[in-house]
């Protein structure tokens, strides 16, 4: 069993004998040809496995105590002011008969909470009167168990309610009610829209590509000359003008700085660009090795659906915990104020620890999505006859299951206490507003960046520690280790990658969200009474984002395995003696390149010269 920080795990690399070579060469299936570049897996971080296990019944302890001091109607239905939960029988205290609290009373008929103004019966520092009654008014409407104030006929489109923010959600739910059709139609152009964005990444990532980078080279170019125009301008009429010369003068020095910083970074841009040339070809070539496994494995495109289901059961876990957390405490009737419910210490360390495991379990199912796609794209790699996959979504899954789910609890872990020092910070510094200034401001906002770019870092060194460990089965630690090798010793093929290749999946993403948003804005052009119309069409434009995004996560994934697994091929073999798994465009960029194309063209193909390699060191052993 691998342990966090323990010695590498029994590994046994890729190596062929003539005879599942030669079945290979005639497309014979091997089962025992590819189980990743490791055959004998082990169980990998148990510790950490046990760890989320034990905090699943920890957090389902705690939870059952506050639903123990806790109603959830008090939160679905309200209560009022004497703390008499509305729509329930709620029975009386004979403690606090005495005292002349008004709590007891059976309220079932009375469904609706209604808040008004305060009257003189109550001092509440918030003037407001909470009533529980049988039916809300004539200016008053239902929603949610409340009574809310109607919205008025006239009301216009605008941004946020005329008659009041409060109506705002009001009459947004209306808006939704009436164009609930047109979002589901919105959506599914979205998936078409997404569909079509993968066909093109496919074909034409290549000319996307290079578009791009001129682009940017055109943009910076044509921005440092107007700057150095606009100075030369500037300059002359400093020289023609007698008043405001010293404005004058600031202004044309401004400009120089400027342009002299556009310069710079214009210089660098088309040398880094100059430098790396040779690196986007390999960005470009390995968008198409994406295209080609993903086309060999088209399932790998419903993982995301798998993994949306898994976040919103996680999601709804988490709303059903929040609300029998808020709905916990104990009664504290007040002479001066309105009754509430107040939590004790273990109430309010809950709310922290159902948060934690919000973030955990979040970090979880997406770091279960990262290995399943890891573990199948590098058997996809790893395998020579591309016809004889077999099933290596399902073999992907079974090791992600069988052996490394510790791993991925380990990783999600590292995130998800990052992103709760992340909001216990925001939360220090909601508490402390209106007694903060300016040194604390910028101490807490620098403590939020650090955080941010360390939790960005360990995201993108833990989705590859992920793909290290489903090709070799290594721990956490191990994969992460060996991950930060590669990833080091290539850096220049990293930054082009995280550059160039982001930026073009960005540009996919985008391209979806805004033709999506422009067919809705003609969708709704012709539709009356809807109020807002920004939020509709917000939430098309969202829901196109997350599509998009689903698909090509499937895409960045599948591109950083196949990166890695090019550096973990070029590092076991060497394309003579022991050959490449790599295709022959992948073959371009290795630094023996054009001995190991010559062999590959002498001998035909990988397979048949492997096999004769391995022939001929048989032959001379048993001579």
């Amino acid at each position: 069993m691998g342990a966090c920080c323990s010695g590498p795990d029994k590994v046994e690399p890729v190596n062929s004998t003539a005879t599942e070579l030669d079945n290979m060469s005639k497309g014979e299936a091997n089962d025992s040809e590819f189980r990743g570049p490791v055959r004998n897996r082990s169980c990998t971080d148990v510790l950490f496995l046990i760890i989320m296990l034990l905090f699943l019944i920890s957090l389902v302890v705690l939870i059952v105590y506050c639903a123990n001091y806790g109603d959830i109607y008090r939160i679905i239905n309200g209560y009022d002011s004497c703390g008499n939960v509305c729509g329930r029988y709620n029975p009386s205290v004979k403690e606090y008969d005495k005292q002349g609290v008004c709590i007891g009373g059976d309220l079932k008929e009375m469904r609706f909470l209604q808040i008004t103004e305060a009257s003189n019966n109550y001092v509440d520092p918030q003037n407001v009167r909470r009533e529980c009654v049988k039916g809300c008014k004539e200016e008053y409407e239902a929603f949610l168990n409340r009574c809310i104030p109607k919205v008025g006929e006239n009301t216009a489109k605008t941004f946020f309610s005329k008659t009041g923010f409060k109506n705002f959600f009001q009459e947004v739910t209306e808006d939704l009610q009436m164009s609930w059709r047109e979002i589901l139609y919105l959506c599914l152009i979205a998936f078409g829209f997404s569909i079509v964005l993968l066909v093109l990444f496919r074909c034409f990532v290549g000319i996307l590509v290079w578009v791009v980078l001129i682009g940017v080279t055109i943009a910076s170019i044509a921005g440092t000359v107007y700057l150095w125009i606009l100075w030369k301008q500037k300059k002359d009429e400093l020289n023609k003008t007698t008043t405001n010369k010293e404005i004058e003068n600031t202004m044309a020095t401004s400009y120089l700085a400027y342009a002299i910083v556009a310069t710079i970074a214009t210089v660098i841009v088309l040398l880094v660009i100059l430098v790396m040339r040779k690196r986007i070809r390999l960005v470009i070539q390995l968008f198409k090795e994406a295209g080609r496994a993903i086309n060999s494995m088209p399932l790998l495109l419903l993982e995301p659906l798998v993994t949306f289901v898994a976040l919103g059961l996680v999601v709804a876990t988490w709303l059903i915990f929040t609300l029998l957390i808020e709905s916990s405490g104990f009664f504290t009737p007040s002479s001066t104020q309105p009754a509430s419910y107040q939590k004790d210490t273990t109430m309010k360390v809950t709310r922290w620890y159902n948060l934690l495991g919000l973030f955990w379990f979040t970090q979880f199912c997406i770091g279960c999505q990262h290995m399943i796609i890891a573990g199948a794209v590098s058997k996809w790699f790893f395998t020579r006859n591309k016809n004889n996959l077999g099933s290596p979504i399902m073999r992907s899954s079974y090791n992600l299951m069988r052996y490394h789910l510790g791993t991925v609890a380990m990783g999600s872990l590292i995130i998800a206490l990052v992103q709760l020092v992340r909001t216990i910070l925001a939360a220090l510094q909601y508490q402390l507003k209106g007694h903060d200034n300016a040194v604390s401001r910028c101490l807490f906002k620098t403590c939020q960046c650090c955080l941010y770019c360390f939790e960005k870092i360990l995201k993108y060194l833990t989705r590859n520690a992920y793909i290290e460990t489903a090709m070799f089965g290594y721990s956490f630690c191990k994969g992460g280790q060996q991950a930060f090798k590669h990833l080091s010793s290539n850096a220049l093929r990293v930054a082009a990658i995280n550059s160039v290749g982001d930026f073009v999946l960005f540009l996919g993403k985008a391209l979806v969200v805004l033709a999506t948003v422009l067919i809705g804005i003609k969708m709704f052009d012709g539709k009356t009474g809807i109020q807002h119309v920004w939020v509709p069409l917000a939430l098309a434009g969202i829901f196109a984002y997350l599509v998009a995004h689903c698909f090509i996560t499937v895409y960045e994934m599948a591109i950083d395995t196949i990166f890695l697994c090019f550096c973990e091929d070029c590092e076991q073999n060497d394309g003579l003696s022991r050959p490449y798994f790599m295709s022959r465009g992948l073959m371009e960029f290795v630094q023996n390149s054009k001995k190991a194309l010559a062999v590959l063209d002498t001998t035909g193909s990988p397979q048949s010269q492997a096999w004769s390699t391995t022939s001929t060191q048989q032959a001379a052993s048993t001579k």
